[in-house]
């Protein structure tokens, strides 16, 4: 393999885009090369290398592990637009086993959550906070408010290892039927990066739901989920969209 030394782009960029291509004709499935097998196949120096995976590992294409060196990143996961989807079917479908760190999961008291639910600023809420995690690496940090009134039971359910839509329709008999979701891009504070195990530069989403069940408002979450892992994909279909329900900020 050989890259163009007169292109105005870098040899990195070059080498990186090269592999890109190679990983996804699935050249790489069974071993990813060593950076000395690189070097010598393009030519190119260990810094040249090592800059380009340092990129794709940042994009989260590939990792790398102790003992194992540079390997294929197969912990990516997608989920559709426009389906009220649960985080921990996401994960189990795609065959990685899912598991929680729950954080905090107490009642809480946030007027704005309650204005979001169309309650009073004093309403007394359920909070769960979580770290969402597929084969034992961390994936997002998931918040989630509810009304005390309907969630109470929930306070003593164990989420290290089951839905909280699941432990819904258990314990209360109500899960969300519909809502809304707001996705943006974000710059983790350091304190998230920690949380999720990020490197410097890697990408984030931020996701804002409302969720009703019969019409009436039964969830507020926030969710930070890595880019690096995680993928939203949308199908087309002839017709008229609908128009977006959620509100822009200010």
């Amino acid at each position: 393999m050989t890259l163009d030394r007169d292109s105005p782009m870098p040899l990195w960029a070059q080498l990186e885009a090269d592999l890109k291509k190679r990983l996804d004709t699935g050249e790489f499935d069974d071993r990813f090369p060593t950076d000395a097998e690189l070097v010598a196949e393009y030519e190119v120096s260990r810094h040249t290398v090592r800059e380009a995976i340092r990129h794709l590992n940042i994009s989260g294409i590939l990792r790398r592990e102790r003992g194992r060196g540079t390997v294929v990143n197969r912990s990516e996961f997608e989920q559709p637009l426009g389906a009220l989807y649960s985080l921990f079917q996401s994960v189990e479908a795609s065959g990685a086993t899912q598991r929680s760190h729950v954080l905090e999961l107490r009642e809480d008291i946030n007027p704005a959550v309650a204005e979001h639910l169309g309650l009073d600023p004093d309403t007394p809420l359920f909070f769960l906070e979580r770290i969402r995690c597929a084969d034992d690496e961390p994936l997002a940090l998931d918040r989630s408010w509810l009304p005390m009134s309907l969630a109470e039971p929930l306070l003593t359910s164990d989420f290290g290892r089951t839905a909280l839509y699941d432990e819904l329709a258990a314990r209360v008999g109500v899960s969300p039927d519909a809502g809304w979701e707001r996705i943006a891009p974000i710059l983790p504070t350091p304190e998230q990066r920690k949380l999720l195990s990020m490197q410097r530069g890697e990408a984030a989403f931020s996701l804002e739901r409302l969720g009703t069940a019969d019409g009436t408002p039964i969830e507020w979450r926030t969710t930070l989920i890595r880019g690096g892992r995680y993928r939203f994909v949308s199908n087309f279909t002839r017709g008229t969209a609908p128009s977006m329900v959620a509100a822009a900020h200010d």
